[in-house]
């Protein structure tokens, strides 16, 4: 099984990474499943989905059914092994989508009834649904401190060159190790020089398992709402040879 969560700074491309990678995947064979659980929602054109299912956050009666409770008290393990079967929606190549939303809340938590909903379901996913499970999450670190990202076997950080980029992956680092994930590895994105960056990330320990060079197929897809492996170019090909490297460096397919 194959579960991979998508992070990074805003901006540095990884929705572009995660829906072309969940298409690779279920080229190769793999039953994949892709959550955006980033609040802007572009997944599904990343992946080419033209119909992309409702958030999940928007199903709000079905949230205080399962998650809800008295006394404004809520479930802290709800009731989420049918939501993917109801919810998802199957687009090219077979991947199966679903959209997590964005979870409003006020003060400095989120400890709701929806974020104990969307937690229960990543767990949920991430252990037993799928032979491939991509996460594109959101911008920065905060979904690490509600810990959605726990049990993932790769954390992918998606950096562009700039001293904000690579401080956000040193952070993903140093709270992922804190609950749990031990496998992190960068895609350098939007690279013409690389070897600078690659060397300040050598230096922090993160290894460097891909590098995409500015593509402006990748800019165009984005523009018209397509997959970007429906366009092709340097920038696929380059996200080709990341799939091979992950395939071979942390997962072995069962046959």
């Amino acid at each position: 099984m194959i579960k991979i969560a998508v992070s990074g700074k805003g901006g540095v491309g990884k929705t572009t990474i995660s829906g072309t990678l969940a298409r690779l995947l279920a080229r190769e064979g793999y039953d994949v499943l892709a959550i955006d659980a980033d609040p802007s929602m572009n997944l599904a054109s990343s992946i080419g989905v033209r119909d992309p299912p409702k958030p999940l956050t928007e199903l709000k009666d079905l949230i205080e059914e399962r998650a809800g409770g008295v006394d404004g008290l809520f479930k802290v393990n709800p009731k989420v092994d049918d939501i993917t079967g109801r919810f998802g929606v199957v687009g090219p190549d077979g991947v199966r989508l679903l959209v997590m939303g964005t979870v409003e809340r006020g003060g400095g938590g989120c400890m709701c009834p929806a974020s104990s909903f969307l937690r229960a379901l990543l767990r949920h996913v991430i252990l037993k649904d799928s032979s491939a499970v991509i996460l594109d999450m959101e911008a920065g670190i905060e979904h690490l401190g509600r810990g959605t990202t726990r049990g993932i076997d790769l954390m992918l950080m998606v950096v562009e060159p700039g001293a904000r980029s690579i401080q956000t992956a040193l952070r993903i680092v140093e709270l992922g190790s804190e609950i749990g994930i031990t496998n992190f590895a960068a895609v350098i994105n939007k690279a013409t020089d690389s070897s600078l960056i690659e060397e300040k990330l050598s230096l922090l320990g993160i290894p460097v398992i891909g590098i995409i060079p500015f593509d402006p197929l990748l800019v165009e897809a984005d523009l018209k709402g397509v997959s970007p492996i429906e366009l092709g170019g340097p920038g696929v090909e380059q996200i080709i040879e990341i799939k091979y490297r992950i395939l071979g460096e942390y997962f072995v397919k069962d046959d």
